[in-house]
């Protein structure tokens, strides 16, 4: 690997202080183009970076009798038979993703998915935590050189390390994503400190979240602990039953996930300094010394004489022992905010 950062499109992906948005659409279109370009409008205009699609050939996924998951009510052969789009269909989802000013991303779920979106010129791949393990398939997709964005649900260290030493080696652009393959996840189990972990342990790799929560709050500590990239279920309505309508929020949520993770990303340096918009107010809000008491000329300053006020304009308050013990060269009204002028040095 080159670099730890990598474009996709004109998105430089592991820049600092910067976090990309994936909506992602998963089969919630159900197997209708017409609804996918509404998706793919409304991510655009709740200021996603990037929308997702899946792409499934059934066959070459899986067998007719995978078992069935408790996130859906019918078999998922069943389900993807009926619900998933042609690589006609994505090659159309694609251009009016470019067309309004979004970009595409897909996730194919066998290496013949990944050669038809290849023809198709996707700009990297999405890869599910499903397929994390599945090394034979991963290098053969690594070599259409494209960057590889790679969930890591269900997954331990040694399992992940397996494959990012499998991928890292190659000329390829790698991201890891935190992730629980819960629909929806117990938030005991979300750990979102394994991004900072991950963070030290992948150096090749720019690290995000995919979160399955029903809600925003762990995608927004996940971007201040440092996720490059978010990737959050959508749905055009939330009541619309479906295998991931637990984990799916709507565009008006995504909307509220972009404009919090842009006003995160902001807020993230690490600069410690005095504002420019602060210097109005430490002028009143600081402490300055005070007389507490009538001061006559020549009297030698007690401790008991002074004390710290508003505004910050005077002798700044910590500077309080160095006043100690000096004299007064003139009278010095009771509660009158000193200068060194007051004091013979």
């Amino acid at each position: 690997m080159k670099s730890k950062q990598f474009t996709i499109d004109d998105k430089i992906i592991g820049a600092s202080n910067t976090c990309f948005v994936i909506a992602e659409a998963c089969d919630n279109h159900f197997g209708s183009i017409e609804r996918a370009f509404e998706m793919c409008k409304r991510a655009k205009l709740a200021g996603a970076d990037f929308i997702k699609f899946q792409h499934h050939i059934p066959d070459e996924e899986m067998l007719p009798s995978a078992p069935l998951s408790d996130n859906f009510d019918e078999p998922l052969y069943d389900f993807l038979l009926k619900n998933s789009l042609s690589i006609d269909d994505h090659s159309k989802i694609k251009d009016y993703c470019y067309e309004i000013g979004i970009s595409y991303l897909c996730t194919p779920f066998s290496l013949a998915a990944a050669i038809e979106l290849n023809s198709i010129g996707v700009s990297a791949f999405k890869i599910g935590s499903g397929e994390m393990t599945d090394i034979p398939t991963l290098v053969r997709i690594s070599s259409f050189g494209k960057p590889l964005i790679i969930s890591t649900g269900m997954s331990n260290y040694e399992e992940i390390d397996r494959t990012y030493n499998s991928l890292s080696s190659r000329d390829v652009p790698l991201s890891l994503l935190n992730c629980v393959s819960e629909y929806p996840p117990a938030y005991e189990d979300i750990n979102l400190n394994v991004i900072s972990i991950m963070k030290d342990r992948y150096e090749k790799s720019v690290i995000g979240h995919s979160d399955h929560s029903p809600d925003l709050y762990t995608s927004f500590a996940a971007v201040a602990l440092g996720a490059s990239l978010i990737e959050k279920h959508v749905t055009i309505d939330k009541r619309h039953p479906g295998p991931d309508q637990s984990v799916s929020i709507d565009f008006n949520d995504l909307s509220n996930l972009v404009d919090g993770i842009k006003k995160i990303t902001a807020a993230l340096g690490s600069r410690k300094a005095v504002h420019k918009r602060e210097e109005q107010i430490r002028q009143w809000a600081f402490r300055s010394i005070v007389s507490t008491i009538f001061i006559p000329v020549g009297t030698t300053i007690a401790d008991h004489m002074i004390w710290s006020k508003r505004p910050g304009t005077g002798i700044p308050s910590w500077r309080m022992d160095d006043l100690i013990g000096k004299v007064a060269s003139r009278d010095i009204p009771e509660n009158t905010l000193m200068s060194w002028s007051d004091l013979i040095l």
